[in-house]
This record gives structure tokens, C-alpha cells and sequence, in this order.
């Protein structure tokens, strides 16, 4: 059994900052990779940001220069530090990793960006 728990979310002005973190139990094996997701209120959920376990990342091109996501993978831990919020951001956000067979999905952290 793997549980991802995300924690972070909150409510914050346009232009300020908010750090995402995620905790991985339960698994035997390092994921292959994790990342984040977001889908806000009408919308499809998209991806925002994904790391593997040699540290390659990739953004989307809406939080590129802006969101850095990084990951302790002794801990199967990763995080999303966002900053120059927008209230476009406004979401909730998913943590996300890819074991060898299975994707798991964390129950996800609403952040709010009030203009």
C-alpha cells in the first residue's frame, strides 16, 4: 500500500509565495519519477511540474521561470516551491508518482491566489 500526502496549500496574495510538500509511505521502491498536478474549477487537470529519480525536471510552460520542484529521494519526498503567485494559479494541486507499474495519486491541497 502507498500513500501520498500532500500539505502546503493555502491562501496567499497575487505575487507572494507558497511551498508544496509531499510525503510518500508504504513503498519498497524508489518511484521513478514524481511531480505535480493542478486542476482548477472547470477545467481538466494539467500537469504542472515532474522530476525522476536522476533529477531531470519539466515544467509547463504557464510556471516555467516561477515554480521549482525538487524531490529527497531517500524519502521519497518531493516539493513545489511556487512563487510570483498569479490567481490563475488558483487550484488544487496533486502530488503524482510513477512507480514501475502504478501511478499514485495524493487527495490534493487547494491554493487559492487572491488578486
Amino acid at each position: 500500500q502507498v500513500q501520498l500526502v500532500e500539505s502546503g496549500g493555502g491562501l496567499v496574495q497575487a505575487g507572494e509565495s507558497l511551498r508544496l510538500s509531499c510525503a510518500a509511505s508504504g513503498s519498497i521502491f524508489s518511484f521513478i519519477a514524481m511531480g505535480w498536478y493542478r486542476q482548477a474549477p472547470g477545467k481538466e487537470r494539467e500537469l504542472v511540474a515532474t522530476i525522476t529519480s536522476g533529477g531531470s525536471t519539466n515544467y509547463a510552460n504557464s510556471v516555467k521561470g516561477r515554480f521549482t520542484i525538487s524531490r529527497e529521494n531517500a524519502k521519497n519526498a518531493v516539493y513545489l516551491q511556487m512563487s510570483s503567485l498569479k490567481p490563475e494559479d488558483t487550484a488544487v494541486y496533486y502530488c503524482n508518482a510513477k512507480g514501475m507499474y502504478t501511478n499514485y495519486w495524493g487527495q490534493g491541497t487547494q491554493v487559492t491566489v487572491s488578486s
